[in-house]
């Protein structure tokens, strides 16, 4: 199976918040870009993060170890949305939905999130 290359559509809801809409695999191939558009937009005046997680078709602990990077790395908060069930499921084992805030898809999302070990 080829690898699903990873875009990310940058918005601004408002004033010094950013919408980061994700859709690919976010791996070890693929979370540097994912640091480097929110460097951009922190650089911008940007405090507030949001990673919309809802396009993401795999995520390994590479793409974690950004959440975790990103989390610790501005000085707004990072929110993560579009969380499918297997994702939730690394999150909870891994500690990190105790550091992050996570907003759950609502009833009815479908969840096409693959674990990678």
């Amino acid at each position: 199976m080829r690898p699903q290359l990873l875009s990310i559509e940058v918005t601004r809801p408002d004033a010094g918040h950013a919408r980061l809409r994700l859709t690919g695999d976010l791996d070890f191939d693929t979370a540097p870009e994912l640091l480097d558009a929110a460097a951009r937009v922190r650089a911008d005046g940007c405090h507030e993060l949001t990673v919309d997680l809802g396009g993401v078709g795999l995520c390994d602990s590479s793409g974690l170890s950004a959440f975790l990077v990103l989390s610790r790395g501005g000085v707004g908060p990072l929110r993560l949305t579009g969380v499918g069930d297997r994702l939730q499921q690394l999150l909870d084992r891994t500690g990190l939905t105790e550091l992050l805030a996570v907003e759950r898809p609502t009833a009815g999302a479908a969840d096409d999130v693959r674990e990678v070990g």
